[in-house]
């Protein structure tokens, strides 16, 4: 692989590195100003290719790196960030996106872990909802589009409550003359990742794919623990302890939703995100758009942005008076 960009570096006469945010097994994410729009953050996902890998693979590879970047151009999401530009440099491709500011749940996700605490269920199923969201739109799109990478680290809370998905490196579109070639794009995070997408050529894959995915990252969430790997539960199905069993606080339905959700085979799980989502959700009031900004229920409230400044004049009042009376009780 080449070397890393530096700070300061310009790529296509436009986008200014300002530092590696994120390292994959592809190549790395960059933090960059764009030049052209003053005030512009963007992230460059950097798609690099091994050089033992044949030529013609290699140019099948970036074949099909243009026309799925393609497609990402002309998504248009709140819950995606907007694709904005892809090019390529030397051996390397870039893909240009908005940059999504924020925490990833898988932060908010050890944190909670940390203080021995659980993320709270309803807003875990509120950013549900809004993955959800997500998904609908990009199985929507004609053809389908798999994101395929589903995970904590992947979703971004904005600071204004938005829940992001982010990072389209594993994207697959279903078109059926295309073949994905996963020698280059990879399987996918281990612990997410369905029995399905592990092989040669990964035509089996489809939406239910994102299902599995999105079952095992609410599993991750709602209780801190990582789900047991799908090559491990085939070979030892009933390694996979139940939610309930970690967070006895959990309710039922969820439980059972997530699980299902989790089956092994495609054809036991959700067919589609719709049906996850209103197994899941369906007569609960869960937030429909973005959450208030996030703070963790286990971190103490900043009361000086709860109270007003004319209440903490009259509790300072009331406290003073209720302070002067009892002096005055006990000087008698």
């Amino acid at each position: 692989m080449p070397l890393s960009l530096n700070q300061g570096d310009i790529l296509r006469g436009r986008y200014k590195i300002r530092e590696k945010v994120g390292q994959g097994g592809m190549g790395s994410i960059y933090l960059a100003d764009d030049t052209r729009l003053e005030g512009r953050l963007c992230a460059l996902k950097e798609v690099g290719y091994e050089s033992f890998l044949p030529d013609k693979i290699r140019e099948q590879a970036r074949d099909q790196f243009l026309r799925e970047a393609t497609v990402l151009a002309r998504l248009d999401h709140p819950n995606l960030p907007k694709v904005s530009d892809f090019f390529s440099n030397e051996s390397l491709d870039y893909l240009v996106m908005d940059y999504v500011p924020g925490h990833d749940l898988r932060t908010l996700m050890l944190e909670a872990r940390r203080k021995k605490v659980f993320l709270p269920e309803h807003e875990v199923l509120g950013w549900a909802n809004q993955l959800a969201d997500a998904l609908i739109y990009l199985h929507s799109q004609e053809p389908p589009i798999i994101h395929r990478d589903i995970k904590p680290s992947n979703l971004k809370i904005t600071p204004s409550g938005l829940l992001k998905l982010v990072d389209f490196g594993l994207v697959k579109i279903l078109a059926p003359e295309e073949v994905t070639i996963t020698v280059i794009q990879g399987q996918g995070t281990a612990l997410y990742t369905p029995l399905e997408q592990y092989g040669g050529d990964d035509i089996h894959t489809d939406i239910r794919a994102d299902v599995y995915s999105f079952g095992s990252t609410l599993y991750h969430l709602l209780t801190n623990e990582p789900p047991v790997e799908a090559r491990k539960r085939f070979l030892d199905p009933s390694s996979l302890t139940p939610l309930r069993e970690f967070n006895p606080a959990l309710s039922i339905r969820t439980q059972r939703v997530v699980l299902w959700a989790m089956s092994l085979h495609p054809d036991e799980r959700p067919s589609n995100i719709e049906i996850f989502r209103e197994s899941l959700l369906s007569g609960r009031e869960i937030p429909t758009g973005p959450l208030s900004p996030y703070r963790p229920a286990f971190e103490s409230p900043n009361w000086s942005k709860i109270i007003t400044p004319t209440e903490t004049i009259l509790a300072w009042v009331a406290g003073s008076l209720f302070l002067l009376s009892l002096i005055a009780s006990l000087t008698r």
